[in-house]
């Protein structure tokens, strides 16, 4: 099998933000390989989707792609093709897709979008469904949500994390690892790095870097507000770029932070630890923020230097971070080790 190449078709269930640019992408993906001139085998991907609301599915054919507004019709149509399937909606409805996939595509394999893992691998497993289950999340998103704000290049550099806890609950079939390959090859197809997590090990981390961030931009956002109009009217760019996720849809943000409740608290008690010494020294006789402000530019230093950009650069089409990268043979010898080593390392993979 050539570089990400996908070996059956794909089919995107919601087509907000995420589902939607997935489909955008994987389509101009497949019009760009298509206009290879033939230098693979590989037809050209078909990928097409389903959204609940019949407008919105309306506006995405008008715009050209393959989308209905029935479900149980897109399910079956998944099941004759053994298409991989997409769950691209929020956590609340992820139980009764595995009610519809179950009954009327049984033997497709499936990954999803969601950004906690822990309780949607949990769900899976309740269901008896995990050698048919990759779990996957795009760390990509903008605060605008539906087909319209969706956009082909909202993967590009993006870091796509692929789980593989089967790999070490159970013994993978080769289903399962044929499904693992088809999973990482969207990903790397749509232009983001994949990075290998095991759910615990993923919710831990974007408690840190995803679900508190939301947190604190909500909490800045009202204190600017509480300050009036003189404090809206000299909010600049610093207040601006702080904010930037509270403009999310509310009901989101609830969806993905209070799923992984337990390992955003842990996060969150570390920085109201931080902040509640930076008041301690505020209150000093000779008031000093060096410790916050110190470890807190180093600390963004390291994320500039594993991103590979700094504040001056630009980022090219190209663009590659400089995180590590290892080449892996699923199912080989010492695979799940190689794995873990990667995750340990947050070291992007290719598999070959």
């Amino acid at each position: 099998m050539s570089i990400n190449e996908i070996s059956r078709p794909i089919c995107i269930l919601g087509l907000g933000l995420i589902g939607g640019s997935l489909l955008r992408a994987l389509a101009q993906a497949s019009q760009m390989d298509s206009g290879r001139d033939n230098q693979h085998d590989q037809g050209d991907l078909v990928v097409y989707g389903y959204n609940r609301s019949p407008s919105a599915a309306s506006t995405a054919r008008n715009d050209g792609y393959d989308v209905s507004n029935d479900l149980i019709e897109t399910l079956q149509r998944a099941e004759i093709d053994k298409a991989l399937i997409v769950l691209a909606t929020p956590m609340p409805a992820i139980a009764g897709l595995l009610d519809v996939i179950s009954e009327h595509a049984p033997s497709c394999g499936f990954t999803d979008v969601v950004s906690v893992k822990g309780e949607v691998y949990k769900l899976v497993q309740e269901y008896g469904m995990a050698d048919r289950y990759v779990g996957g999340h795009p760390m990509a998103g903008t605060a605008h949500s539906g087909w319209s704000a969706s956009r082909a290049d909202l993967f590009r550099r993006a870091v796509w994390v692929v789980t593989f806890d089967h790999a070490i609950d159970a013994d993978p079939s080769r289903d399962w690892l044929r499904l693992w390959v088809d999973v990482v090859h969207m990903a790397s197809k749509v232009g983001a790095e994949v990075i290998p997590a095991r759910v615990r090990q993923h919710d831990a981390a974007v408690a840190r870097v995803s679900h508190l961030p939301h947190l604190l931009a909500e909490t800045l956002a009202i204190v600017g507000d509480n300050g009036g109009a003189l404090s809206l009217s000299l909010a600049a760019g610093s207040f601006r770029d702080g904010t930037r996720v509270a403009g999310t849809a509310p009901n989101l943000v609830r969806a993905m932070c209070e799923t992984n409740h337990v390992a955003l608290l842990d996060a969150l008690d570390e920085a109201l630890s931080l902040l509640n010494d930076a008041r301690d020294h505020l209150l000093m006789e000779d008031p000093s923020l060096a410790d916050l402000v110190d470890n807190g530019y180093r600390s963004r230093i390291r994320f500039e230097a594993r991103s590979g950009l700094n504040k001056e650069q630009s980022v090219s089409p190209t663009h590659i971070s400089n995180r590590p990268v290892f080449r892996l043979h699923p199912g080989g010898p010492q695979w799940v080790n190689q794995l873990i080593q990667a995750e340990n390392t947050g070291a992007r993979i290719e598999v070959v």
